[in-house]
């Protein structure tokens, strides 16, 4: 995903203006090292439950002030500071924005990505 170039096209929409204050952006990228011990990581691979992940936006998207979520998660393997996922949350004011972002990252974490990873 080009992090800008959304932004710019979310910013081309008629109503953005009045409708949003805060654009946040979680890019997740693969460690070089493992969450659960610090062991060295040569790759990650995923399986991501694309369906599972648009139930989830769709949800997110009913809360309040919320104006728009997008998110691109990529199923593979992958090497260490590759992308691996990208969630951009709109709103209009932080008090609604933050929240949604911080819940709906952790629960597509647990609710829609599978990882495995790989030791060096």
């Amino acid at each position: 995903m080009d992090i800008s170039k959304t932004i710019a096209d979310l910013k081309k929409r008629p109503d953005f203006n009045e409708k949003v204050g805060m654009v946040l952006i979680h890019n997740g990228v693969v460690r070089s090292w493992s969450r659960k011990d610090g062991a060295a990581v040569s790759q990650l691979e995923t399986a991501v439950d694309q369906e599972q992940i648009e139930r989830l936006r769709q949800e997110y998207l009913s809360w309040p002030g919320i104006y728009e979520i997008i998110i691109e998660a990529a199923s593979g393997s992958f090497q260490p500071g590759d992308d691996l996922l990208f969630i951009i949350v709109a709103g209009d004011l932080r008090e609604h924005v933050k929240p949604v972002l911080s819940e709906l990252l952790d629960r597509i974490k647990a609710e829609a990505v599978r990882k495995q990873e790989l030791p060096a």
